[in-house]
């Protein structure tokens, strides 16, 4: 068959692109070349948490006037502003901030760091969670001809500490890696006993604690941070996607001083495009934004999440769903059936969309008209 399109022809997938050519977003809405709007209640997975063209981010964005490219052995002022700022707002004693392009080079530098401080080559990770697309960072959770991964199954419980310490035992863990809840594993929400007895042992056997908040952070769960349900230290958080409210490709990696002295005597990470000058001025618009309204953001999530809950309960579904659900981050799981799929796909047809697998991830800003509209979506596509 002859390819004549600019898309089969050229353009590169690594899936099936859903059926939908995104002219614009605003809010909680995306609106394709046809003009067709849809509720979104995906937000990028999790990467517009404020929703689309945010009136203080596109601000700060159109209003930008500093140089276009920083090279990363110069200095420039707005970084330190910004390393100050995620110092300020993240859980525990992290202080040093290293530049990112997005997630997987959080994580990435993590793995670096966590190797330069340890001197040992060795991770832990949750059985099938996700933390980048990288070499690296795909082997944390598959099979790697390159790296020495160990992997934990789920789910989190006190009894998986046993199991946690057989792998910790040998001294030989660089760092075990996390997300607080786990978003690719359908809003897995791990024990709290689990987590406590984990931060415990991490301690008891050298092994550093790496908490991915890439996907939670900002908001996504009803703290500002996920971590801060669990009062855990981590010695390294990666952070990016709602940094910028999706403005600007950005990503952080905050260690401890200890870390940080460590990794910046050993094994100080070059990154081109690191904190690009327009994303930062994105990510500090955001972050102030996030400093001076989280309080009316925490109502909104907490109202949100008790009328999701409540309208889910009403609703008469074909298979009963167990719903894992914390702030804003909610799963159906209607098991090893593929009822679920089905209604993401009929609902999608309708005007909403959801992330995969029935998972829900709406703005956590948005306004109650919209929420019901979706829902009431939903609800029809059962």
């Amino acid at each position: 068959m002859q390819i004549n399109s600019r898309e089969e022809k050229h353009f590169a997938k690594s899936e099936e692109a859903k059926p939908l050519r995104i002219k614009d977003a605003e809010g909680s809405y995306l609106i394709s070349e046809e003009g067709k709007r849809y509720i979104d209640f995906s937000s990028g997975w999790c990467v517009g948490n404020l929703g689309w063209k945010h009136p203080q981010i596109d601000e700060a964005i159109r209003n930008f006037k500093g140089p276009t490219y920083i090279y990363p052995h110069f200095e420039y002022e707005p970084w330190f502003e910004l390393a100050s700022l995620l110092s300020e707002i993240t859980p525990g004693k992290l202080t040093k901030c290293f530049r990112a392009t997005g997630g997987t080079e959080a994580v990435e530098i993590a793995l670096q760091a966590a190797m330069a401080h340890t001197g040992r080559q060795e991770f832990i990770a949750i059985d099938g969670a996700y933390h980048g697309n990288s070499i690296a960072t795909q082997g944390l959770v598959g099979d790697s001809p390159f790296f020495n991964w160990k992997k934990l199954k789920p789910p989190l419980t006190e009894e998986s500490l046993n199991d946690l310490e057989k792998l910790l035992k040998g001294k030989k863990v660089a760092a075990f890696i996390m997300e607080p809840v786990s978003m690719n594993l359908d809003v897995m929400i791990p024990k709290a006993a689990f987590m406590q007895g984990m931060q415990e042992l991490c301690r008891k056997y050298g092994t550093l604690i790496i908490m991915d908040e890439v996907a939670t952070g900002f908001g996504r769960t009803g703290k500002l941070f996920a971590t801060e349900y669990f009062d855990i230290e981590p010695d390294i958080m990666c952070i990016a996607k709602a940094l910028s409210a999706g403005a600007a490709p950005i990503g952080a990696t905050l260690l401890n001083k200890e870390v940080g002295k460590s990794m910046q005597e050993e094994n100080y990470p070059y990154s081109t495009y690191g904190w690009h000058p327009l994303s930062v001025a994105a990510a500090i618009a955001s972050v102030r934004f996030f400093q001076k309204h989280w309080d009316e953001l925490q109502v909104n999530i907490q109202f949100m999440n008790e009328y999701f809950q409540q309208r889910f309960s009403q609703m008469e579904f074909k298979k009963t769903p167990k719903m894992n659900i914390m702030g804003m981050a909610m799963h159906l799981d209607f098991g090893k059936s593929d009822y679920g799929e089905k209604v993401t796909e009929r609902a999608f047809k309708k005007g909403l969309i959801l992330a995969e697998g029935t998972t829900l991830f709406p703005a956590l800003d948005i306004d109650f008209e919209t929420a019901k509209a979706g829902l009431d979506i939903l609800e029809k596509s059962l």
